[in-house]
């Protein structure tokens, strides 16, 4: 095959021209990203500015409202810091220089030598891989440092790669050590782990950290560690994406939401995002696959965004009355109520006010519980069976004594408008009776969604939209870890250890169902 010439001086000018329109938009596009990232490090620069002018002022007669906004400028920084990492972990890039926030200049601050000291050695192979010989020569070791957390301390490990010189042929061996969570990193997976349960379990947040670690005489700052989150959660990532995929495939699920406040950034307010969380847990039917928990964040609380979390769903979803999930009940997804909200609404009423009425529903409704908790543990089948058996009355006569007595009560008070929406749901309260599977209510979704509450109380809101992305994502291999037995910290350490070197095909290895708990690890209060 001959390959084309350009004699003709018009194809080589065309060629150039080609070439120089490439290059014209490659400087385009860089200069665009430059834009961009000045910036940013212009926002950071007036953060930090802004930051220290208000801690002058902290101690006036307005230190409190000082103290919020100093939250808010930090947990800003914490956000922009961490978002830029994520980005750069996923486009690959190496992390940046550690920077002094004093100077702004870059700099790699050495690790501490005042903390101890422990060695890891790992040895080379006893034949020379090139030759097979056994006679070596002794050469220099390769030490890589990097500063490691252990429960209310620090150390330094120190990985050390026994090296040897095959005398036979010069080949160099060694041991080798496992891969570091970052690279050029100075934290070890245990450190990493700790700075993740913290913030997102612990609801620490990482300036509050810093201030921490400062006391045991470390200089971590926040700036570095919102970097390693950053790392971190596009490290663990696909883990995170398997739990979701293994709870879409599941047949029955529980589901709920709470709002949670966002940093809008530029305007010093906050807005409402939603964050939403789907269970799978069969233990109370002695279902032998394993439990899990998702979270999703989004922006708003429209019917959309469940729509997509379940788009490949279906089964069983236990649910309250939002009427975003209207649109999903149909042939592929099955709603089943909650029983617990009747009785929350009808418990209400009595706080207001004494009701026989409210008394004798909750009479009721509890003779329904009654039952549940006497089938708790046993399998699908039994469960179905005695609640034909036993609740089915109950729950017709449940409907009937409603149907009766709401015409005798005030249909504006809170009673009639708690039985109005009983009456509402009704085949969907009734779908636990006829399948074994589902529950009477829909508790577990609600305690799943609870850290996210106590979480509120301390971090107060999440700094950006990718920052309740990054909550939602966290909490899930977090949580469910949880579930299984596991101390998070732990568990996260294991994880990080062997994550890098873990082949793609065997990632599902250490899902937290997959790994046992530690010896002596901590376990989930009941």
């Amino acid at each position: 095959m001959e390959t084309a010439r350009f004699d003709s001086q018009d194809e080589l000018a065309a060629l150039r021209a080609i070439i120089a329109d490439q290059a014209t938009k490659l400087e385009i596009q860089q200069a665009a990203l430059s834009a961009e990232v000045e910036k940013r490090d212009a926002i950071i620069s007036l953060l930090r500015a802004q930051l220290d002018l208000l801690r002058h002022g902290q101690h006036g007669a307005s230190s409190e409202k000082i103290d919020r906004k100093i939250e808010q400028y930090e947990l800003m920084l914490e956000e922009i810091e961490a978002a830029r990492a994520e980005g750069e972990a996923r486009a690959g890039k190496a992390p940046l220089p550690v920077r002094d926030e004093t100077t702004d200049k870059a700099r790699r601050k050495p690790l501490p030598d005042t903390l101890p000291t422990e060695d890891k050695l790992y040895l080379p192979p006893c034949n020379c891989p090139t030759c097979g010989g056994t006679s070596f020569l002794k050469a220099a070791d390769k030490i890589t440092e990097v500063m490691e957390h252990v429960p209310a301390s620090m150390k330094i490990v120190r990985h050390i790669e026994k090296r040897m010189i095959c005398r036979d042929c010069d080949t160099t061996v060694s041991g080798e050590m496992p891969s570091l969570p970052l690279e050029r990193g100075k934290a070890g997976p245990g450190l990493l782990a700790h700075i993740m349960v913290a913030k997102f379990d612990d609801h620490i947040p990482l300036y509050r950290l810093s201030e921490m670690y400062d006391r045991l005489g470390i200089d971590i700052s926040r700036s570095v560690m919102a970097d390693w989150v950053g790392r971190v959660s596009v490290l663990i990532t696909p883990l995170i994406v398997l739990i979701k995929a293994y709870i879409a495939a599941a047949d029955r699920i529980h589901t709920d939401d709470t709002p949670v406040d966002v940093l809008e950034p530029g305007r010093g307010k906050t807005k409402t995002g939603r964050l939403w969380v789907y269970v799978f847990d069969g233990s109370r039917y002695q279902d032998p696959n394993p439990r899990a928990v998702a979270y999703y964040y989004s922006v708003d609380r429209k019917g959309a965004h469940p729509a997509e979390h379940l788009a490949g769903f279906c089964g069983v979803m236990h649910a309250d009355g939002y009427g975003g999930y209207k649109k999903l009940y149909g042939n592929q997804i099955i709603e089943a109520a909650c029983m617990a909200h009747v009785r929350r609404k009808i418990h209400d009423v009595i706080k207001l006010k004494a009701s026989p009425v409210a008394e004798e529903a909750l009479t009721r409704i509890g003779a329904l519980y009654d039952i549940e908790d006497r089938i708790r543990g046993m399998t699908a089948h039994e469960r179905r069976e005695l609640r034909q058996q036993h609740a089915r009355p109950i729950f017709d006569g449940l409907k009937a004594w409603i149907t009766q007595t709401l015409p005798t009560v005030p249909q504006k008070q809170k009673l009639a408008e708690a039985m109005r929406y009983a009456l509402s749901r009704w085949e969907a309260l009734g779908v636990y009776i006829d399948d074994g599977r589902v529950e009477i209510d829909n508790n577990i979704a609600e305690r799943a969604i609870r850290p996210i509450g106590i979480g509120r109380k301390n971090w107060l809101f999440a700094g950006s939209d990718a920052g309740g992305e990054r909550i939602a994502n966290i909490l899930t291999i977090i949580e469910t870890a949880k579930m299984h037995g596991h101390n998070p910290e732990v568990y996260l350490t294991d994880v990080l250890t062997r994550i890098k070197d873990q082949p793609k095909d065997k990632l599902a290895d250490l899902l937290p169902w997959n790994m046992s708990p530690k010896p002596n690890a901590w376990q989930e209060a009941p």
